[in-house]
């Protein structure tokens, strides 16, 4: 019997807006998160601890980031002679053409390349969620309800469902009702942006919703919520698979941080290091951390490479970061060779690489309710004060920090 051919699926292609200058400058998926991982390494990771060695991650926005990190995809075993990962762009000319809105339209502008890999499942995720999850066991699911599509669901307060799917589940796990992205969310249920899909079906009802489309410039699919989902609850064989783990979309500053508080925890419910389940990742050699007697560390994750001699405070600072003596940084998240000048404060802060903050700058506020944003590159006065909840640009400019800056 001729084995099972299982295409995996990245979204990888959304230029993240909501993020500010994080991702002006950069693909979402290669954010920096947790010191020295990127977004897209949790799906890559999952993908080759469940067995996934078909791996195509489809892209559009600042694809030079992403593709800089994914090194070919040898840190997750995917360089290979045949399957392994590829790359999928957008490009000109035949079926393929043109660029994509929303991920159901993105895979639409793949389909001629899925049609001849003729996989019999298709598993596609988003490359932007922090979780860990066997693909493997919701498959396993997918193939034992006979579903056209299986969606991953977890449950977040009601309050902030209004950001995802919404789903409502029968007693045998067969999803009954589908809203995306209410107003005023009545399921505490909701997608985490990963299906497997009967991939025949998937491309049949792809073509369908082309068909009725009024639209004559191309297809109006936009993203899986708005279209195919909702037609597939519809016709009754849309069947869910329960992520009890942890799981958070960073999609926003302040999920982002929060996330990143998270794994401060005392008993956080993701772990980066078990030895079962490691997130893999691609990055350069970096000496030990080295830090001095003068230096408090408090419940922090300290990277390679950084050299401290101040105070860090419930903070993840990524490799190559200097906190100077004096400086104290607190529920911050730094990223790749920044400089925290002596006696400058960094508080509820995201700051992006070769940041360099002056000395007894003041750089964010005390609470977590505003994330100050500094983009990379930026230079902070000594004695300057960037206001909490402020967002700097890459490169920012004397203009830029006439606003955010007393």
């Amino acid at each position: 019997m001729a084995r099972e051919k299982i295409l995996a699926l990245i979204m990888a292609g959304g230029a993240g807006g909501r993020m500010g200058p994080l991702t002006q400058v950069r693909a979402k998926p290669a954010v920096p998160y947790g010191g020295l991982y990127r977004l897209i390494d949790f799906p890559l990771s999952n993908c080759m601890h469940s067995g996934l060695s078909d791996v195509w991650i489809v892209e559009q926005y600042q694809p030079h980031s992403l593709n800089e990190h994914l090194a070919g995809g040898r840190p997750w075993d995917l360089d290979r002679t045949y399957g392994g990962l590829q790359l999928l762009t957008p490009q000109q000319g035949g079926e393929q053409e043109g660029w994509h809105e929303g991920n159901a339209d993105a895979i639409y502008h793949q389909r001629a390349a899925i049609r001849r890999y003729a996989p019999d499942t298709i598993v596609v995720m988003s490359a932007d969620h922090i979780y860990k999850l066997d693909y493997g066991e919701a498959i396993a699911r997918h193939k034992e309800t006979q579903a056209d599509v299986t969606l991953v669901t977890t449950t977040v307060p009601i309050e902030g469902a209004g950001r995802f799917g919404n789903v409502h589940v029968d007693e045998k796990g067969r999803v009954t009702g589908f809203q995306y992205k209410p107003e005023e969310p009545q399921s505490e249920i909701v997608t985490t942006e990963v299906f497997v899909y009967d991939a025949a079906k998937l491309l049949h009802t792809l073509d369908e919703l082309v068909e009725e489309s009024d639209n004559s410039e191309g297809p109006a699919l936009e993203d899986f919520g708005h279209q195919l989902i909702p037609r597939l609850v519809e016709e009754g064989r849309a069947y869910e698979h329960r992520l009890e783990g942890y799981w958070m979309d960073v999609g926003t500053p302040q999920s982002y941080w929060q996330s990143h508080l998270d794994l401060l925890a005392p008993e956080p419910r993701l772990k980066l290091y078990e030895p079962d389940w490691p997130i893999l990742t691609y990055s350069g050699l970096q000496p030990p951390a080295r830090i001095y007697g003068s230096a408090r560390i408090d419940n922090s994750m300290i990277s390679p490479g950084c050299t401290i001699r101040g105070t860090v405070v419930r903070s993840v600072l990524s490799p190559g970061v200097v906190v100077e003596e004096g400086a104290t940084v607190r529920d911050s998240i730094i990223l790749h060779d920044t400089l925290v000048e002596s006696d400058a404060t960094v508080g509820c802060a995201i700051v992006d690489k070769n940041v360099r903050i002056g000395k007894e700058a003041r750089v964010g506020g005390d609470t977590g309710s505003e994330i100050t944003i500094i983009g990379r590159w930026t230079r902070i006065p000594s004695g300057a004060k960037v206001t909490p909840g402020a967002q700097l640009p890459p490169h920012a400019t004397e203009e830029h920090l006439k606003q955010p800056v007393e």
